[in-house]
């Protein structure tokens, strides 16, 4: 069942969902508006039923343990069902995300639930076929129907250190739609269109399609020209790198360029002209 959604407004969007009879929507906490009186409200620390993080956190015992599990009786899969969803609240706990969801689902009739990111930006829906991933920046999911799995997907180390928002992804699966958020207006585009690869802010990535490569690079050499870039660019000493082809969306406003801006505002960010890594906080 295709989820029927809206997205409504332009500088501070939401979404509004309109649900089927017994279909079901899952969001972040935090992430909720408003809904109608048809529609229940349960908050969980697990994932939708039938996906969730379960199999991907257990993916490597689950071929090993199935003749027990028929033998070990309802005990035994109740601790299995406890552990694993404690596997997937330590992930979102380590990841910095919300460690519960909250389920709508419509009953008596057809329901309508609204949703929002929490920075002023764009939203996006994206339907899942079933064949590709979707992997997003930490914070970009705001929603999904209950047939999409959500999963956290940690880089590798090299790329952690290197681009500290490159480290955490969350991972979309399954079928149906899942609604993200990002901040400022959003851009598509396919990196086979440019030759292969793009080199993007690591704050501006917002989601891109499983067969995308996704890296970080440093800056320049250790060199004057590196030096310059990383201390009067802006952009200190890293840079985000996509490769392959597929979808990838962007966003023209980061975080942390919005919190410097604020700083700024407040008279507590001493920036001056170098705008990289030499800022300085007044206290």
């Amino acid at each position: 069942m295709t989820l029927q959604q809206e997205i409504v407004g332009n500088a501070m969007q939401m979404a509004v969902v309109s649900l089927q009879p017994g279909q079901t929507v899952y969001c972040e906490a935090g992430k909720f508006l408003f809904k109608t009186a048809n529609v229940t409200m349960e908050t969980r620390l697990s994932g939708p039923s039938g996906g969730g993080g379960q199999p991907q956190a257990g993916a490597g015992g689950a071929g090993g343990t199935g003749g027990a599990s028929g033998a070990g009786g309802g005990m035994g899969g109740m601790l299995r069902q406890a552990m694993g969803t404690a596997m997937q609240v330590g992930q979102r706990a380590l990841a910095g995300e919300s460690l519960a969801f909250q389920y709508f689902t419509s009953t008596g009739g057809e329901g309508t639930v609204g949703f929002a990111g929490v920075l002023p930006g764009e939203m996006r829906a994206l339907e899942l076929d079933g064949t590709r991933a979707w992997f997003a920046e930490k914070d970009a999911f705001v929603a999904a129907e209950s047939t999409v799995e959500f999963g956290i997907a940690f880089q590798g180390g090299k790329t952690g250190r290197s681009g500290g928002e490159g480290f955490v992804l969350e991972k979309f699966t399954g079928r149906g739609t899942v609604i993200i958020a990002g901040a400022g207006n959003f851009i598509d585009l396919n990196p086979a269109d440019f030759g292969g690869r793009v080199d993007v802010d690591t704050g501006c990535v917002v989601a891109f399609e499983e067969g995308i490569q996704y890296g970080v690079q440093r800056v320049g050499g250790l060199n004057r020209q590196g030096v310059m870039n990383a201390v009067f660019g802006g952009e200190g000493l890293s840079l985000a790198t996509l490769e392959g082809n597929g979808r990838v969306i962007l966003q023209s406003l980061t975080i942390e360029s919005l919190a410097n801006a604020l700083r700024k505002a407040q008279g507590g960010d001493k920036q001056g002209p170098t705008g990289g890594l030499f800022s300085t906080n007044a206290g």
